[in-house]
């Protein structure tokens, strides 16, 4: 059975997946052994990284000629008691610094918010 904060992470992606200005994608972290070695080998984007992760398209001002630029998005799930790490912190301190999206979604309201 999923975990409370897997699914409102499966609702989340469901509710913006209708979106046709957003692209986003599971960004599972972790560490397992590998099984051949039993050295551990890295997964995920980054430690730190969110559980959603991907971008906004919007289009920029006319001065730009109405270009469009993909804006990285990263959106981490957690159930209302849910507490974010450190480095959850820097990644989104990171993310938000370099121009994209990011925050924390405890709903979907939440995660349309952020993206909005």
């Amino acid at each position: 059975m999923a975990n409370a904060e897997t699914t409102l992470q499966q609702q989340i992606r469901l509710a913006l997946g209708t979106r046709t200005d957003l692209r986003l994608f599971r960004n599972q972290v972790g560490q397992l052994p590998d099984p051949r070695t039993g050295r551990p080998v890295q997964f995920g984007l980054a430690r730190g990284s969110a559980d959603l992760i991907g971008w906004r398209t919007i289009t920029v001002t006319p001065e730009m000629v109405g270009t469009q630029l993909a804006v990285f998005t990263s959106i981490e799930i957690k159930t209302p008691n849910g507490r974010i790490r450190p480095e959850q912190h820097a990644w989104q301190r990171t993310v938000s610094n370099a121009g994209g999206i990011a925050g924390i979604a405890r709903s979907i309201q939440d995660a349309n918010d952020l993206v909005r």
